[in-house]
């Protein structure tokens, strides 16, 4: 089947720039959304973004491999059609209009197989431009990652310090109540000396409770310092991610399209080849083939003459057609059985 025009232009469509849409929103509108989570410590959103993105450049390199072993199935098939069409005869002998045919046929057998050939260079060259944009994206998101694995860290880290802080407090909280209570026991005490140790206990405690709370106090404006630099690093992190996988899933499908555009060329310049072994094939003629035979190959036109009847002894005289009958000869001069004698009785 010959493609039309518009069938081809059909499946030669151009590739649609997927770009207008995904950047008509924020990015930050859907990462962000799904990256947070109310553990102050918890990553799970972000750990989920990062596996996404793995996931997206697993995807990449997938497709990557699947153009280079089509480009080896192409190459292969061309290598091996080139070879087919080079070293097997295909109706060597024939002659005239249908040996022109033929020649053509070969021919263009011959160009199919260049063309699986020069497809097979075409698919390495997409799939080296799939696995440059896939490392570029890779060394992007790294500087982002180790950014927000040292924020992480840090938060991780202060946040420690923090609780540590806050568990002292607590503790000097308690001793100070305990030493209040204690100094309320002992009013009723004589010995002043004891009363003394527990003023100075209580005095010693209050003093390391306000000490404790001021740490404590550092400890959380310091944590509170690293969320906020934290959540701004956060909110940068998922929108370079979300523009790098909006940029990623457009450059993904137009590869595709790409792909699907140069099979679909492949058929179509296939086609128009062979149709050129048909117009060959149109021209042919039985009758032309049949004279050219004769033409060429002819020896003449005049029948061998009938082998005639010679008698060895009268050859001239005696000469009759073959197929005819003949009866006993009755000349003289011819001699039968009767005029020889046995040589033994």
């Amino acid at each position: 089947m010959v493609l039309n025009r518009s069938s081809e232009s059909r499946h030669l469509s151009l590739v649609p720039d997927l770009r207008r849409e995904v950047f008509s929103l924020s990015p930050s509108s859907r990462l962000l959304a799904s990256g947070f989570c109310s553990d102050i410590l918890s990553t799970i959103g972000y750990d989920n973004i990062i596996q996404h993105l793995n996931n997206g450049r697993k995807n990449c390199k997938e497709f990557e491999d699947f153009l280079k072993e089509r480009a080896a199935i192409e190459e292969k098939y061309g290598k091996d059609l080139l070879s087919l069409s080079r070293k097997k005869p295909c109706g060597q002998s024939e002659i005239n209009t249908l040996k022109r045919a033929l020649e053509v046929f070969k021919q263009q057998v011959d160009n199919v197989a260049q063309y699986h050939i020069q497809l097979a260079q075409t698919l390495r060259e997409e799939a080296r431009k799939m696995e440059e944009f896939r490392e570029k994206q890779k060394l992007q998101r790294k500087k982002t990652e180790l950014v927000m694995d040292a924020v992480h860290k840090q938060k991780s880290l202060q946040f420690k310090k923090t609780m540590d802080a806050k568990k002292i407090y607590e503790q000097k909280c308690r001793d100070k109540d305990e030493a209040e209570q204690a100094v309320n026991r002992s009013a009723n005490l004589v010995n002043p000396k004891q009363q003394e140790k527990l003023f100075v206990k209580l005095a010693t405690s209050k003093t390391a409770v306000e000490d404790s709370d001021k740490a404590y106090l550092q400890h959380v404006n310091a944590l509170e310092k690293i969320r906020e630099e934290w959540q701004s690093e956060h909110i940068k992190a998922c929108e370079v991610f979300e523009a790098q996988e909006c940029e990623r899933i457009n450059f993904f499908r137009n590869a595709l399209w790409l792909h699907v555009n140069q099979l679909s060329q492949q058929c179509v310049t296939s086609d128009e080849v062979y149709e050129k072994v048909r117009k060959s094939l149109e021209m042919c003629s039985i009758e032309k083939d049949i004279e050219y035979f004769v033409n060429q190959r002819k020896t003449g036109q005049t029948p061998p003459a009938p082998i005639m009847y010679e008698n060895f002894y009268c050859p001239q005289r005696n000469a009759v057609p073959p197929g005819k009958a003949s009866g006993p000869n009755l000349d003289p001069d011819y001699s039968t059985i009767g005029d020889y004698s046995l040589l033994y009785q």
